[in-house]
């Protein structure tokens, strides 16, 4: 297993192309195709950013939904089900929004999806966020899970914040386990009581101004989710590899191209850095200065003396929905 202790690039060259292979970074570039219908020169109010903001007497509503894998759900309908809910709320956290409900779409046989909304009502309550509807078909074919969840946000987080000399922290939780059948890093059982309160924490920097953009790490895996929040701009980064947290016992590589239950990055004015930090470490929770954003458009690592460029945003997108 290679680590940042190995010798010359090796750790740098193994991670680029772990993460420009990971099929959870490469399959974004199909989001590309909602250019052909909506307009892409706004990510706050759509096609969004982690979610979109509706703007209603005077109030920023965030709006958002996910799909979960068919393989995942025909594998785990009930920890499906679990990741729906997950994936909503820390996309509504990620926008600086406080989660008000979600609703859902299950389809597929009667065992698959009675599973999947036990996780789904499990997940509520960890969350604290009331499923309020939805849509149900029982069928023989192959089973699908959506949701999709409404906030409220007094202070947007969004990419289109992004600007050169803005300190770059990641937040997370790494007190879990790495499951063995898909790369979901999962804190739950560790962080259940928490949950509700930590997911907050984002609308908490984003009133007090602490944080100015952010983005919840997802399938993309840290590196690929640092990507989607810089592409927008167009904007570079430098992140020091040793800086970043990265779990005990697990294979970093795997870490990096993991979906965590709990991690989101933050762009912060350098003089709010230290306090921003102290929101989430107040509560327990890592939150690490591990890089900055830079003109130019290339996301380097680094380490030591060491460096490599992960992505040059000028030339290639992780998406392809900004042009």
């Amino acid at each position: 297993m290679l680590t940042p202790h190995d010798p010359s690039h090796a750790f740098l060259d193994a991670i680029v192309i772990a993460v420009r292979q990971h099929t959870g970074l490469t399959g974004k570039q199909s989001i590309s195709a909602v250019r052909r219908f909506v307009d892409s020169s706004d990510p706050i109010h759509g096609p969004g950013d982690d979610g979109a903001i509706v703007e209603i007497d005077g109030r920023q509503i965030v709006a958002c939904g996910e799909a979960i894998s068919p393989a995942f759900v025909a594998a785990n309908p009930y920890g499906a089900g679990i990741a729906a809910i997950l994936a909503n709320i820390n996309d509504v956290a990620a926008m600086g929004g406080v989660p008000r409900g979600v609703v859902n779409t299950v389809v597929g046989r009667r065992e698959v999806t009675s599973e999947a909304l036990r996780g789904m009502a499990d997940a509520a309550r960890m969350y604290d966020v009331p499923i309020i509807g939805g849509h149900l078909t029982e069928h023989d074919g192959e089973a699908s899970i959506s949701a999709f969840a409404v906030g409220h946000a007094e202070r947007v987080l969004t990419m289109a914040n992004i600007r050169p000399g803005q300190d770059l922290l990641f937040a997370c939780s790494l007190d879990g386990v790495m499951r063995q059948d898909f790369p979901f890093f999962t804190t739950i059982e560790r962080q259940r009581s928490t949950l509700a309160r930590d997911v907050r924490l984002l609308a908490e920097v984003a009133a007090s101004g602490a944080a100015v953009a952010a983005k919840d790490v997802s399938m993309a895996g840290p590196l690929g989710s640092l990507a989607m929040l810089l592409e927008f701009r167009r904007c570079g980064a430098t992140v020091d590899i040793r800086k970043l947290p990265m779990p005990a016992d697990t294979d970093p590589l795997r870490w990096l191209i993991s979906f965590p239950t709990y991690a989101f990055w933050l762009a912060v004015e350098p003089e709010w850095t230290e306090r921003c930090a102290a929101i989430f470490e107040s509560k327990g929770l890592i939150c690490a200065r591990v890089g900055k954003t830079v003109d130019g458009g290339e996301l380097v690592l680094v380490d030591d003396d060491r460096n490599r460029v992960l992505l040059d945003l000028t030339k290639e997108s992780v998406t392809g929905l900004w042009g």
